[in-house]
């Protein structure tokens, strides 16, 4: 399978009349999709600092290309969703504590202690998993209730996710490639990520002080804005596998139809 050029593509989302429940009105769906938003900024950051260490030490000029695309198109995700960060302060809700405390824990604690490879296969196992999440995003409806100019920011992510989803797996595979230690990466990411998300879901919605009855209400209505779909339980079953790789999916058709749909390059 031909690998897609990694081409960074600044949009523009319309967030002026954005309702604080914008995913189908629902307050538990909202903020679960808001708890990403919350971890995006630091990680795509995050992403970019662990595969950059490794620049030095690819031939491939190729893949040089590819990496550079990616550290482009992580930011802009970064710049993107620290607007949704402005925006939720703008609605009133306060972030920037759980903001100031993850970023101690997960880049000021954890990250300088961790040597260099394992910050990279934890990347690797993240960047799998916004790619099963992007997979998801175009196959099982999970955003058909969400307000258009969030639909669209989160289905621009998932485009270039599906397209830059193989370049921090193929980095990790240049300089290193242990499967243990891409196991490793999968299980203190995927438990990080479920963690500092679900707290972030849950401080938001403790501040719009729903009744019991109606967040009771609320869950059991909840459309599609869970984490684990079959799309993204099925992607990490595969990333257990030896010989996996996230080429395997093919799915690259998915961003040039998305970017033909939206008439961008």
């Amino acid at each position: 399978m031909s690998k897609p050029q990694v081409v960074p593509r600044r949009m523009h989302f319309d967030f002026s009349d954005l309702p604080k429940h914008w995913f189908g009105g629902n307050a538990v769906a909202t903020h679960a999709a808001n708890g990403l938003h919350i971890l995006f900024p630091e990680g795509e950051r995050f992403f970019i600092r662990s595969v950059r260490r490794f620049l030095g030490q690819i031939d491939d000029p190729e893949l040089k290309t590819r990496v550079r695309g990616f550290f482009a198109q992580e930011a802009l995700h970064g710049q993107a969703h620290d607007d949704v960060i402005e925006l939720l302060e703008a609605q009133g809700y306060s972030v920037r504590r759980f903001l100031k405390v993850y970023k101690w824990l997960a880049f000021e604690v954890a990250e300088p202690l961790a040597p260099a490879s394992m910050s990279l296969s934890v990347t690797v196992a993240l960047e799998h998993l916004t790619a099963c999440m992007a997979e998801s995003a175009f196959v099982d409806g999970r955003l058909d209730h969400a307000y258009p100019a969030m639909r669209e920011l989160f289905l621009w992510h998932s485009a270039e996710e599906i397209e830059h989803k193989s370049v921090a797996f193929d980095v990790f595979n240049a300089v290193d490639g242990r499967y243990w230690l891409r196991i490793l990466g999968m299980l203190v990411g995927l438990s990080g990520l479920f963690v500092f998300s679900t707290v972030a879901s849950r401080r938001l919605l403790r501040q719009d002080r729903l009744t019991r009855g109606e967040l009771r209400r609320q869950r059991r209505t909840r459309r599609r804005g869970g984490l684990m779909t079959p799309t993204v339980r099925a992607g990490i079953r595969d990333y257990f596998r030896r010989g996996f790789h996230p080429d395997q999916l093919d799915n690259y058709h998915r961003v040039a139809t998305w970017a033909a749909e939206r008439e961008v390059a």
